[in-house]
């Protein structure tokens, strides 16, 4: 009788064993799946984030072209100056659709962005008849270093097999099928 007694309790033993690693992995699970659901949930709250940023984005920079040619309406000229303006619109329009189809930012699109605006301040400066000429030089060294710039991402996307804007778009299409 007493060996049973042994016996019994070894087996509750080892059923309170198997019964608590039972339940640990199903609270191990259960944690996983709510765990999956919160990471889901943030990347969706992400991708809804990014999606309306670019909306807002892309809206005030359509919005400040539409006015900015407006304005050269009205005044019945176009200047360099308000024409390399339209050209940086157009540079960051470009710039938000190819984020749109890609989930890239081309850093060439900003150096070309930063040229556009420099070259429009070297039209200012020149056209004023007392600008120093130091003041010449630095726009024009900071328009040839970013030059250089891009020079060396469109070597190393070259060089080192960098995927271009057609491609990522290609295999972001891919992914979703």
């Amino acid at each position: 009788c007493l060996y049973r007694l042994k016996l019994q309790k070894q087996k509750f033993t080892f059923k309170g064993i198997a019964n608590m690693k039972k339940f640990k992995l199903r609270v191990l699970e259960f944690n996983s799946k709510i765990e999956g659901a919160a990471d889901s949930l943030g990347n969706s709250l992400v991708n809804i984030f990014h999606l309306l940023a670019l909306f807002a984005i892309g809206g005030a920079v359509v919005w400040s072209a539409i006015f900015a040619f407006l304005e050269m309406v009205t005044v019945g000229t176009a200047s360099v100056e308000d024409i390399l303006l339209l050209f940086i619109y157009l540079e960051l329009g470009a710039m938000v659709g190819i984020y749109f189809k890609t989930n890239h930012m081309p850093v060439r699109f900003l150096i070309y962005v930063a040229i556009t605006a420099l070259t429009r301040m070297l039209i200012e400066i020149v056209s004023d008849v007392n600008s120093p000429h130091g003041e010449i030089l630095s726009v024009v060294g900071s328009i040839v270093l970013l030059t250089l710039a891009v020079l060396v991402l469109r070597f190393g996307s070259h060089k080192f097999g960098q995927v271009d804007d057609e491609e990522a778009s290609d295999d972001k299409d891919q992914q979703q099928i």
